[in-house]
């Protein structure tokens, strides 16, 4: 399948061989055998992108855009905004490159990912409410600067490099039949859909989002950009209010629906990652699976499914046992899962 949109198929393979090194092969692995959701656990396959370098699959789009760009550029510094992950990844991306690297982050980012972000040697700055704020203040400082500023979703580099889960997926499992993927901006589920449709144009691809946060689910609806006025959920790293035109025109055409997932359904996946798999996933990471625990995607007889558990931490696992959802108006976080 051609995509009309974004970079293709060789920009992914081109990416893989760039990144090689400095990001893991995760594992895919057989759900089975579970003793909670033995049913719908059968002939279900985990591509376990927690167990990424920094915690997610932002790497692998952080550092191929670094090292796509010319490297006097970026060693003079690069800049991004982000709620957590994106930002571990930029920071780890300067560590790899020997770049300066900036980071900044809205008042709501958890004390442990900005911690994190410093320990690569990154610098990080606390600015605005949510992730919109901090990324005007980001890109103002990089015009001033001159820094390179990497885009958590938006970036064909990134995109390309967020594609690379995709090439390992159908590497070990050449059969499978779909894809859940969580959605943020939408920067993995539009490398994922490029990779995959090009490899195998008729594999499914599912997106994955909170009820709270329907970013691009609303926008697919509307037939256009949607900027979502409030959002409801905890998971923040999946709960950017806007998307960009260059993920929405990938995900119209190569995404066959978004299904929306609650919070205590995120949560309770994340607590069955853990009992089951030893896998501490967070909210956001934990969403995939959810759809297929909750019943929000039922797989037909036979279908061989992959959800991507895309992003490690504790928030699911320690979440009080409630189907309440947790406010989040300005605990956005664009460069999270998308």
């Amino acid at each position: 399948m051609f995509i009309n949109a974004g970079p293709g198929i060789a920009e992914v393979c081109a990416a893989a061989a760039r990144i090689r090194g400095l990001v893991r092969r995760t594992p895919l692995l057989p759900a089975a055998p579970t003793r909670q959701h033995s049913g719908r656990a059968r002939g279900l396959l985990l591509k376990l992108e927690a167990l990424q370098v920094t915690g997610s699959f932002k790497p692998r789009g952080a550092i191929n855009a670094a090292l796509g760009l010319p490297s006097e550029k970026v060693r003079r510094g690069i800049v991004t905004a982000s709620g957590g992950n994106h930002g571990l990844a930029v920071a780890y991306a300067g560590y790899a490159t020997s770049a300066p690297a900036t980071i900044f982050l809205p008042r709501s980012v958890s004390r442990y990912k900005r911690a994190n972000i410093e320990r690569w040697g990154a610098r990080s700055v606390i600015t605005g409410e949510d992730w919109d704020d901090s990324n005007r203040a980001a890109l103002q400082f990089a015009a001033e600067e001159g820094f390179v500023y990497i885009h958590p979703f938006a970036d064909p580099h990134v995109i390309a490099g967020q594609g690379t889960v995709a090439l390992e997926i159908l590497d070990d499992a050449p059969d499978l039949d779909t894809l859940l993927v969580a959605v943020g901006g939408g920067g993995l589920i539009s490398g994922i859909a490029i990779a995959a449709k090009a490899l195998k144009p008729a594999i499914r691809i599912i997106g994955v989002e909170p009820t709270g946060a329907p970013t691009l689910h609303a926008s697919l609806a509307a037939g256009r950009l949607v900027e979502l006025a409030r959002l409801d959920t905890a998971a923040v790293t999946l709960a950017p209010r806007r998307s960009e035109s260059l993920n929405l025109a990938i995900v119209t055409q190569a995404v066959e629906r978004i299904v929306l997932v609650e919070d205590h359904e995120m949560a309770a996946a994340a607590r069955w990652l853990w009992r089951e798999m030893g896998v501490a996933a967070e909210l956001g990471g934990a969403a995939a699976v959810a759809a297929i625990l909750a019943g929000r995607y039922c797989p037909a007889a036979g279908e061989r499914v992959c959800p991507v558990v895309c992003g490690a931490g504790t928030d699911g696992i320690n979440r009080p046992h409630s189907r309440s959802r947790s406010i989040a108006t300005s605990g956005a976080s664009a460069g999270g899962i998308g």
